[in-house]
C-alpha cells in the first residue's frame, strides 16, 4: 500500500521519521508532499495512494475523484471539518482523526491566554489572578478535561456544559455540571470554548449567550472561528467595555476587534496544537491508525460513518 503525507505546513522532521518507520514496518510505502502550494500538485500526488495523513489540508471531492485507489485518509489532529466527510462516505472512502493527541498542548495553551488577559496584556498596569475565578467549559471533551486539569491547579472553580456528555461523567471528574450553556455563560467568569464546527454549532456563541457573561467576563475560543459570530460579538463588546475576547483564530473583523485596545487579543495563526510534542503525536498515532485499518480494518476512530 502507497501512503501519501500530504501537509503544506509539514510535520516536524522527527514526526515525519517516526511516520515513515511505522507505514514502513507494517509493509507500506510512505510518499511524502510537504509544502505544496499549487493543487495540482496534491492532485498529481494522490491519484496512486491508497491512504492519506493530513492535518489542516482540505480534502475536496476533486481532489478524492482524483484518487481512484484511495480508501482512507486521516487527520492528524481533532478537527476534520477541512475534510468533505460526506462526500468521502458516498465514495466509501474512511476518513478517521487522532483525538486527544493535541488536547494537552491546546489545553495549554488557553491557561496561556488567560493569564495574559487578566494581567492586562503584560501592559505594566495591575491585573488580577485566576484563582478563585469560575471558568465554563463548553464541551467536555479530551481538550476540555485537560483544561479543567490544568485550570485546578491554578485554584480555579471548574464548570461544564456538554449537550453530548453524561452529567456524572463531568461531576466524577471533579468539574461541576450545569444544565445548559446559558447557565454556564451566567454563571462563569471565563468561558473557554471547546464545540466542533457543526451545523448546530456555527454562529452560535452570539450577542444573546455572550452578554450573559457576568461584569469582566472573559472569553477564549481555541475552538473553530465558525462557532462564533463575529459581527454580534464585536457588537457586544463595543456596548460591554467589560469584556475581554482571546483567542488562537484571526476573525475576518481583526482589525475592528484590535480597536478594542487592552480586551482583545489573538495570535497570528492557529497555535492551538502548534507544539513539537502535539505534532509528533498526532502524525505518530495517524500512521498507526492506518496500519491498523490495512491490518484487520480497524475504523475504531472513523469520524464518516
Amino acid at each position: 500500500m502507497r501512503v501519501l503525507v500530504a501537509t503544506e505546513k509539514p510535520f516536524a522532521a522527527n514526526a515525519v521519521k517516526a511516520i515513515k518507520e511505522e507505514i514502513e514496518k507494517a509493509g507500506h510505502e510512505l510518499v511524502l508532499l510537504e509544502k505544496y502550494t499549487e493543487l495540482a500538485q496534491l492532485l498529481d500526488a494522490v491519484k496512486d495512494v491508497e491512504a492519506m495523513i493530513v492535518r489542516s489540508d482540505k480534502i475536496t471531492p476533486e481532489i478524492m475523484d482524483a484518487a481512484p485507489k484511495l480508501k482512507i485518509i486521516v487527520r492528524a489532529g481533532a478537527g476534520y471539518d477541512s475534510i468533505d466527510t460526506a462526500y468521502a462516505k458516498e465514495k466509501g472512502i474512511i476518513v478517521e482523526n487522532t483525538p486527544g493527541q493535541n488536547a494537552n498542548a491546546v489545553a495549554e495553551l488557553v491557561l496561556g491566554l488567560l493569564v495574559y488577559a487578566v494581567r492586562a496584556f503584560y501592559n505594566g498596569k495591575s491585573g488580577s489572578e485566576l484563582i478563585g475565578k469560575k471558568l465554563g467549559l463548553l464541551a467536555f471533551g479530551n481538550v476540555g478535561r485537560n483544561v479543567a486539569r490544568i485550570a485546578k491547579g491554578f485554584g480555579m472553580d471548574v464548570y461544564a456544559y456538554d449537550a453530548f456528555c453524561p452529567a456524572n461523567v463531568i461531576e466524577e471528574a471533579g468539574v461541576h455540571a450545569v444544565a445548559s450553556q446559558e447557565a454556564l455563560f451566567e454563571l462563569c467568569n471565563i468561558v473557554s470554548l471547546h464545540i466542533p464546527a457543526t451545523p448546530e454549532t456555527k454562529q452560535s456563541i452570539n450577542y444573546a449567550l455572550v452578554n450573559r457573561l457576568p461584569k469582566g467576563g472573559i472569553l477564549v475560543n481555541t475552538a473553530r472561528k465558525e462557532v462564533i459570530n463575529e459581527p454580534e460579538l464585536l457588537k457586544l463588546m463595543t456596548e460591554r467595555e467589560d469584556l475581554k475576547f482571546v483567542t488562537d483564530i484571526k476573525p475576518d473583523a481583526d482589525a475592528d476587534f484590535a480597536k478594542l485596545e487592552g480586551r482583545y487579543f489573538s495570535t497570528p495563526k492557529k497555535m492551538g496544537a502548534q507544539t513539537a510534542e502535539a505534532n509528533f503525536n498526532a502524525g505518530l498515532a495517524a500512521a498507526k491508525q492506518i496500519n491498523a485499518y490495512f491490518a484487520d480494518g480497524c475504523t475504531k476512530f472513523q469520524v464518516n460513518k
